[in-house]
């Protein structure tokens, strides 16, 4: 378990708190999913260059490829890092016929799509950026374009650190770790994002 300090700053050895004011959005008054991402840069002080801008997206906490774990944004904080939700309904094929008729007229209209899951009450949809954590890991696409473009492998300092914080997190929110996600799982990013992070499931 972890101690979490009234402003959402977790207090444990194997994290380092280095918080970024602009990354914070509102409040999240529940953790419903963690959500494990990769930078899209090499090297952690990109991402942390980048977290100083003013409405720059982010997440929760950054994994260096040594397996250092910085925690970025606070845990009370909503932050933008899933982007457009996907229909949870049609992945997981549970949709009424009329909820998947809608939803698969809108199949190509991610903004529109989005906006209705959001309607949705969890767990009739995905995490979203304000009720889940999200989890970088430092990592760039190393070939390829778009979406198609292949990310470089998560190391397996990374991964240690991953599985750990994922386990701890889950525990001291509880989080089930059935709602653990890589981003491609649940909004429409590169599908290789986080392809090779491993996690106790």
């Amino acid at each position: 378990m972890l101690f979490i300090s009234k402003q959402g700053h977790v207090d444990a050895e194997r994290v380092i708190v280095k918080i970024f004011p602009a990354i914070e959005n509102g409040p999240m008054e529940k953790v419903n999913g963690i959500v494990v991402h990769q930078t899209g840069g090499s090297t952690a002080n990109s991402a942390f260059e980048s977290y100083k801008e003013a409405g720059a997206n982010g997440a929760h906490f950054l994994i260096d490829k040594s397996g250092v774990i910085y925690q970025t944004a606070s845990l009370l904080r909503g932050t933008s890092h899933v982007g457009k939700l996907k229909s949870r309904c049609v992945a997981t094929k549970a949709c009424s016929p009329e909820e998947f008729k809608t939803a698969y007229s809108m199949r190509n209209k991610y903004k529109k799509l989005s906006r209705r899951e959001h309607k949705k009450k969890f767990p009739e949809r995905y995490p979203s950026n304000f009720d889940s954590v999200g989890i970088e890991l430092v990592g760039k696409a190393i070939s390829g374009e778009g979406e198609d473009a292949i990310y470089e492998p998560v190391t397996s300092q990374q991964n240690a650190s991953l599985e750990w914080l994922v386990r701890e997190l889950s525990e001291t929110l509880g989080t089930s770790m059935q709602e653990v996600y890589r981003h491609p799982d649940l909004s429409y990013k590169v599908k290789s994002e986080a392809r090779t992070a491993k996690w106790d499931r």
